[in-house]
């Protein structure tokens, strides 16, 4: 899978994030032809090279050759709408402006169709947000995270007047989105910049395990007073593994009838167990016991906790949370002689792995009155032969 992650040390806005997919690889000439597609007049791009504390960086600038026209929610999504870009394309850029409408709704106490976005609504966002949609998906980006956001202070002067920063319409998109806080009276996160990367990143954390092909870097248009770049870095690569937190349930059983396994083990897996396991063990005063052990995300653990305590005689119970390796999978299907059977392709190190499905097999197995490893070898048989 490609993904793309936007290390926002110094912040983000619509103009970083474009100039940042065009320092990362993205074609301008087709970045032009895609945006005159949009039927809002005539514009200048301008895309040149900079330096910031001696990293090369690409900057945007984006400027209307008539009198701006501001425009509302639905306008823009006409103007969409009525454009002859690609239809991922426009859903991904309606996003972008619906959710910046709900927020700057929210803030002025009014409904979305009465937000007239002034600023937002001027050709250079329009284009903008525009623009990176179209950049990542030439890009072919398949996932976009993001680092945690920086949170400044002061004021900033815009068409409702001196406004504190974060402005409050980035205060409302970045609800539920990790931040920290800076010592800098500047804007950092911009409406723009905000309304981007919640609509189209899918998580927010530290980088994710990734082999890297490209980095990219645009930059802001002034200067941070504390010294430091200002810049959005795109790291842009492949994603190797997937590394994820799950939480570790275990008890030890020493009086309960193991008959009840295959119950109790049906139960949690439908409750969201990812995995459920008896081990025999030799306990205390040599009694033969089992541990139970259950393999869950944390937000399925009380639930499982409740139902072990509930259907053995465990009157404790201890877990942990710790780090999960998986490989990424996906379900397909094999050509047999008896027909389709799913199968499970695996992404390793040394390239992708089928995995015949058991319970597929099965069917096939009891159905057919064959061997069960004969229809094991017909799956793995079809899979060479379809490569």
């Amino acid at each position: 899978m490609k993904i793309a992650y936007t290390d926002c040390f110094s912040g983000i806005s619509g103009d970083m994030f474009l100039a940042a997919l065009l320092d990362a690889g993205l074609d301008e000439n087709l970045l032009r032809r895609e945006l005159e597609k949009l039927a809002i007049g005539p514009f200048g791009l301008s895309i040149t090279t900079t330096s910031s504390s001696g990293i090369k960086a690409t900057t945007v600038e984006i400027s209307a050759k008539a009198d701006q026209q501001f425009r509302n929610l639905a306008s823009i999504l006409k103007i969409l709408q009525k454009s002859t870009l690609a239809p991922a394309i426009i859903d991904k850029a309606s996003v972008v402006f619906q959710n910046l409408a709900q927020a700057e709704a929210k803030v002025h106490g009014l409904p979305i169709d009465k937000i007239h976005f002034h600023e937002v609504g001027a050709i250079d966002t329009i284009l903008d947000v525009v623009g990176v949609v179209v950049g990542l998906h030439a890009l072919g980006i398949e996932r976009l995270t993001s680092s945690p956001l920086p949170w400044g202070h002061g004021f900033v002067e815009c068409a409702h007047g001196r406004l504190p920063l974060p402005a409050p319409a980035v205060c409302e998109l970045l609800t539920g989105v990790p931040v920290y806080a800076v010592d800098l009276s500047q804007e950092l996160v911009t409406p723009t910049g905000a309304a981007l990367v919640t609509s189209l990143a899918q998580s927010f954390g530290p980088l994710p395990d990734m082999t890297i092909d490209v980095t990219g870097y645009g930059a802001g248009s002034h200067i941070l007073t504390n010294q430091q770049p200002n810049l959005l870095r795109l790291i842009i690569g492949h994603e190797t593994q997937k590394s994820e937190t799950v939480e570790i349930i275990e008890t030890h059983l020493d009086d309960w009838n193991s008959e009840g396994f295959s119950y109790l083990c049906d139960l949690l897996l439908k409750q969201g167990a990812l995995d459920v396991s008896l081990t025999p063990m030799l306990m205390k005063k040599g009694r033969p016991g089992q541990q139970l052990r259950v393999i869950c995300y944390p937000s399925h653990g009380l639930q499982l906790k409740q139902t072990i305590l509930a259907e053995t005689t465990a009157i404790g119970l201890r877990f942990r949370t710790e780090a999960r390796l998986t490989l990424e999978r996906e379900q397909v299907t094999v050509e047999t002689p008896w027909g389709k059977v799913m199968a499970k392709k695996v992404q390793t190190p040394a390239g992708p792995v089928i995995y015949p499905e058991y319970e597929a097999c099965r069917e096939i197995a009891e159905s057919a009155q064959i061997p069960l490893q004969q229809v094991y070898r017909a799956v793995l048989q079809g899979t060479e032969e379809k490569e």
